[in-house]
C-alpha cells in the first residue's frame, strides 16, 4: 500500500527498496514497483529512465542509512575500540535474527549484476563500501594505530562482509558474532604493536 503524504519519487524508492531487498532486483518487475508504490508504470518513467536508474536509487538509499547506524553501534558500545567494532558484528548478528533480514543489500545486489561491472549501481556498492572502509580508517587513526589502520579497515571490511555471505548462506548470525570476534582479536594485536 502507497503513503501517499511521500513525494511521488520517494514513494517509487520506497517500494523499489522493499521488493528488491526482499525477492532480488531482477526477479522484481517495473510494474510490480509501480503497483507496490501505487503510480502507473508511465508514471515511474517519468521518474526513472529506467529499472537500471531505480535500481541505483535503491542503493543510494540505502547508502548514508546503513553507515549512520554502523556509527550509531560503533558509539552506543562501551570499551576500546576493538570492542566497539566488534559490537557492531554483535548487532548485525542481533539484525540477523529476524526473520526479514535478507543479508546485505549491496552484496546481494553486486551478486546478481556481477556480469554488469558497469552498471551505476556496481558503482554505488562500491563507492558504499569504501566509505564504510574510509570510515573505519578513520576511526583506527583516531585510536592511534595510524600505521595499520589502512590495513584494519580492510581486514575489517573482508570480515564484515564474508558474515554477511556466510550467515546468509547457512541462515546462522553466530557467523557474524565469530568474525567478530576475530575483528576484536586483531585490532587488539595492533593496539600491542602501536
Amino acid at each position: 500500500m502507497a503513503i501517499p503524504s511521500l513525494p511521488t519519487r520517494d514513494r517509487i524508492v520506497s517500494a523499489a527498496s522493499k521488493l528488491f531487498y526482499s525477492e532480488g532486483i531482477r526477479a522484481v518487475s517495473v510494474d510490480a514497483v509501480a503497483e507496490k508504490a501505487g503510480v502507473t508504470k508511465r508514471t515511474l518513467y517519468y521518474h526513472f529512465d529506467s529499472k537500471d536508474d531505480l535500481i541505483a536509487a535503491y542503493l543510494e538509499e540505502r547508502d548514508q542509512p546503513n553507515l549512520v547506524l554502523f556509527k550509531r553501534w560503533f558509539s552506543e558500545t562501551e570499551g576500546d575500540v576493538a570492542d566497539k567494532v566488534r559490537g557492531i558484528f554483535f548487532n548485525l548478528a542481533v539484525a540477523a535474527r529476524h526473520p526479514r533480514w535478507k543479508g546485505c543489500g549491496f552484496l546481494r545486489t553486486s551478486a546478481e549484476l556481477a556480469n554488469m561491472p558497469g552498471h551505476p549501481a556496481m558503482k554505488i556498492g562500491a563507492a558504499h563500501k569504501r566509505r564504510v572502509e574510509d570510515w573505519l580508517s578513520s576511526v583506527f587513526e583516531a585510536a592511534e594505530m595510524r600505521a595499520q589502520a589502512r590495513i584494519l579497515a580492510r581486514q575489517t571490511i573482508l570480515l564484515l562482509d564474508g558474515s554477511f555471505a556466510v550467515a546468509l548462506l547457512h541462515r546462522d548470525p553466530s557467523y557474524m558474532e565469530t568474525a567478530g570476534e576475530a575483528v576484536h582479536t586483531l585490532i587488539r594485536a595492533s593496539l600491542r604493536q602501536s
